[in-house]
């Protein structure tokens, strides 16, 4: 099942690189959420994408939002990751792609782990949702946009 705008987002509890679990229930009535699922960490697309979010971070939490990245590496791969690009917002391991599922991102080219990005507001509603693989970084403006 794809999730639309409108839809309740699934909620999910996962493991990141700075807590042992994270769940979407963790930020209901306090504060937005930009969840977006990427490829893979350390490669070219992708590291361009989390330093436009890490670029942007505290434009988000001046909108009220948290952003979590998504993506099937593991935890210690997650941390190399922001360390090597000091990522200020959690990363979470979808090892086996059951989020990436339940929310219904597709895959691209039938093998390349999708790039798409939800904001979903407070009430855990999907407001927005942004669907790009080759321009990593207008995930970002995108999700402002459906912010403001």
């Amino acid at each position: 099942m794809k999730v639309k705008v409108g839809d309740v987002a699934p909620d999910f509890k996962l493991a990141s690189n700075v807590s042992p679990e994270i769940s979407l229930s963790d930020y209901a009535g306090n504060r937005s959420v930009v969840l977006y699922f990427y490829p893979k960490d350390e490669t070219l697309g992708c590291t361009k994408e989390a330093c436009a979010f890490r670029d942007s971070y505290e434009v988000f939490k001046e909108h009220g939002a948290e952003v979590l990245g998504v993506s099937s590496d593991s935890v210690d791969t997650h941390k190399k990751f922001a360390e090597n690009h000091q990522l200020s917002f959690p990363l979470l391991s979808d090892p086996h792609g059951d989020l990436r599922k339940a929310y219904g991102v597709p895959s691209s080219l039938g093998f390349l782990p999708g790039r798409v990005t939800y904001v979903i507001d407070k009430k855990g509603v999907v407001r927005g949702i942004f669907n790009s693989q080759i321009h990593p970084e207008q995930h970002i403006d995108e999700a402002l946009k459906m912010l403001e």
